[in-house]
């Protein structure tokens, strides 16, 4: 069982997993963005702020992953083989 090669099946689960922290960091500061404009009876202001923040912050999340990733993949590559 250990020889056999990998079906292909969760390649893609880390970028589907990055896309949607991405996608969850926008969403949640929008809404946090948008009640406390309703609570301060303001424009959208800190609706566009948050939309915007947790677009910064949620890329910020994700490039750091990808970085670690290949950072690990690099020094993976560079172990002597048997």
């Amino acid at each position: 069982m250990a020889d056999q090669e990998p079906n292909g099946l969760g390649e893609g689960t880390q970028y589907l997993g990055a896309a949607m922290r991405f996608a969850g960091a926008v969403v949640m500061f929008l809404f946090a963005g948008l009640a406390l404009d309703r609570w301060l009876g303001l424009t959208p202001l800190f609706t566009l702020i948050g939309a915007l923040g947790g677009a910064g912050l949620g890329f910020l999340s994700v490039y750091r992953e990808f970085r670690a990733d290949q950072e690990s993949l690099k020094s993976w590559s560079d172990k002597p083989r048997r």
